[in-house]
């Protein structure tokens, strides 16, 4: 067994961290499953795989201070969206409207496509 010494810690963006890919894409429809807006659905607006984090829609609102520039003319205190963790949300199946955890299933061509772990149907076509 290979011993991991204080000179050989992983940092974060190292190989290890890499090789994982997150499994919930843009468009997909989540559930919050902790925090503040614990219950709550909504689409995925943009993924952030360095952070481990996501955008979702009309979820984690904030309110901004802005100066007057360009795009806000008029400045003032705007709301958007904040990113959530990745481990705060999960995955809602299309077939079966259900928060589920996802598997793998490998094509004969080699293609990847996520799975419902509930009622076993493929999320990607």
């Amino acid at each position: 067994m290979e011993r991991i010494y204080k000179n050989n810690l992983l940092s974060p963006g190292s190989f290890i961290g890499e090789i994982m890919g997150l499994s919930i894409k843009k468009d997909d429809t989540v559930l919050v499953i902790t925090g503040k807006e614990k219950g709550k659905r909504g689409r995925v607006i943009s993924v952030y795989p360095s952070k481990d984090s996501l955008l979702v829609e009309k979820i984690n609102i904030i309110k901004k201070h802005m100066k007057p520039n360009r795009t806000y003319a008029q400045g003032g205190i705007i709301e958007k969206e904040a990113a959530l963790h990745i481990s705060n949300v999960m995955l809602l199946c299309p077939k079966c409207n259900q928060p589920t955890r996802l598997g793998n299933k490998v094509l004969q061509n080699g293609k990847k496509l996520r799975t419902c772990m509930k009622c076993r149907e493929v999320i990607d076509q």
